[in-house]
C-alpha cells in the first residue's frame, strides 16, 4: 500500500477562526504533483474549451486533462464524444493539432484508423496476428459535458455534472447569457509556482490594495463579498464608478471558482475562463479564454484590445507575487500560516476541499 505524503492529522478540518493554512510541503513536495493529478484533477471536471466550431462531423479539438491527451470529435451521427487521444496499438497520437477536421481518426505513428465514433477500422500490415478482434481495441472514452457553450471532460466517473456544480452561477448571471458569448482568443501564461499558489491568490481580494492598485480603481474594495457553495465559490464587487478601460458604469465584477482549477471572470459583455494546469511541482500554465458579446464591430474590437491589455497587466502582477510566494513557501522560515476570517473565506474553502480530496485517497 502506497504511503501518503502527509500525516492524517494534516487533513483535519477546523473552523476558519481556528484553522491553520495547509503545510508548505503541499506546495513544494514533488510527491504532491502526481497525487494532485490522481486525487484531484482526474476526479473533477476539467475545462477543455469552446464548443463553437464543433458543429460538423469530423470537427475536433484536443487538450490535456490531468496529464492525459484527450480529443473531442463530432461523429457522423452528429454526437459529440471525447476519447483519450491515444492509439490502442502502441500509444501513438490520433491528432496533433489543437483543432481541425478529419474524415477519420488515424494514428500518426503507425496508421491505425478509427471511426469518428471510436471503433477500430484499419490496421496496416496486421493480417497474421492471431486471436485479435477489432471490437476489443476501440478508443477509450472520456466523460464529456457541455455548459453554456463550454466543454468539460472527466476522467474518473462519479462527479455531478457541470450544470449542477455551476448551478449557483445562474442565481446572479442569467442562464444562456454566457453561452451566447462568442469565443475570441486564448492567451497562455507560464508561472514558476505551484498551481495551488495561483489558486490561493485568486481566491482572495486581501492582496488587491498591495498588488493591484489599478484594479482597485475598478472594484469597490469596501464592498468585496465572498460566498461559498459545495464545489464553487464566488467573489464579487460593484465597480467604483471611476474612469477605467471599462468606462464609468455601475456594473459588477463576478469571479467564480469551480474546484479545483477553473475560474469564470465575468464583467459586462465579457467572460474570461481561466484553466490552471499543473506542469511540474513548481511550474504552472494558466490558459485564459476570452469570450465577448461582440467580436466583430470596430467599437467592440477596440474594447477587446483594451480589455486584453488591462488583463495582461493584472496577470503579470499576479505572476510576480505568486513566484515570490513560492520562494517564501520553499524557505526555511515558513511552514503554515493562519486565515483572515474576513478576507480569506475562499482560500479556506479551497484548502478544505483539498483536504477532503486527499482524505478520499488515504488508506484506512
Amino acid at each position: 500500500m502506497k504511503k501518503m505524503p502527509f500525516l492524517k492529522s494534516d487533513l483535519t478540518v477546523r473552523p476558519i477562526a481556528k484553522s491553520e493554512t495547509i503545510p508548505s510541503s503541499w506546495y513544494t513536495g514533488a510527491e504532491f504533483f502526481a497525487l494532485d493529478r490522481e486525487a484531484i484533477l482526474a476526479r473533477s471536471w476539467q475545462y477543455l474549451g469552446s464548443a463553437a466550431g464543433l458543429d460538423r462531423p469530423g470537427a475536433y479539438l484536443s487538450a490535456e486533462v490531468a496529464g492525459n491527451p484527450v480529443v473531442v470529435v463530432r461523429g457522423k451521427d452528429d454526437v459529440l464524444r471525447a476519447f483519450y487521444n491515444v492509439c490502442r496499438h502502441r500509444g501513438g497520437p490520433l491528432v496533433v493539432e489543437e483543432s481541425g477536421e478529419c474524415a477519420m481518426l488515424q494514428c500518426k505513428y503507425h496508421g491505425w484508423t478509427y471511426t469518428l465514433e471510436g471503433m477500430l477500422r484499419g490496421m496496416p500490415r496486421f493480417d497474421r496476428v492471431e486471436f485479435f478482434d477489432k471490437k476489443d481495441f476501440g478508443l477509450v472514452p472520456v466523460g464529456l459535458a457541455a455548459w453554456e457553450g463550454m466543454l468539460f471532460a472527466l476522467l474518473e466517473p462519479g462527479m455531478p455534472p457541470p450544470d449542477k456544480l455551476l448551478g449557483p452561477v445562474h442565481t446572479k448571471i442569467p442562464a444562456g447569457s454566457l453561452g451566447s458569448k462568442r469565443f475570441h482568443r486564448r492567451v497562455a501564461y507560464d508561472l514558476r509556482c505551484n498551481w495551488k499558489v495561483y489558486v490561493d491568490n485568486y481566491l482572495e481580494g486581501y492582496h488587491l490594495p498591495y498588488v493591484h492598485p489599478e484594479l482597485c480603481d475598478l472594484l469597490d474594495y469596501a464592498q468585496y463579498v465572498t460566498e461559498t457553495y459545495d464545489s464553487l465559490s464566488l467573489q464579487y464587487s460593484p465597480f467604483t464608478g471611476k474612469e477605467t478601460v471599462y468606462g464609468t458604469g455601475d456594473g459588477q465584477a463576478y469571479y467564480y471558482f469551480l474546484f479545483p482549477n477553473i475560474m469564470l471572470n465575468i464583467l459586462p459583455g465579457r467572460l474570461q475562463v481561466n484553466h490552471v494546469v499543473p506542469v511540474s511541482p513548481e511550474c504552472t500554465r494558466v490558459l485564459f479564454d476570452y469570450y465577448y458579446d461582440d467580436v466583430s464591430s470596430d467599437g467592440a474590437m477596440k474594447r477587446i484590445a483594451n480589455d486584453l491589455d488591462y488583463s495582461d497587466r493584472v496577470q503579470k502582477e499576479d505572476i510576480e507575487i505568486c513566484e515570490r510566494v513560492q520562494a517564501g513557501l520553499s524557505s526555511r522560515a515558513y511552514d503554515r500560516g493562519r486565515f483572515s476570517v474576513e478576507m480569506e473565506q475562499g482560500v479556506y474553502h479551497f484548502q478544505t476541499l483539498l483536504k477532503k480530496a486527499y482524505r478520499r485517497m488515504t488508506p484506512g
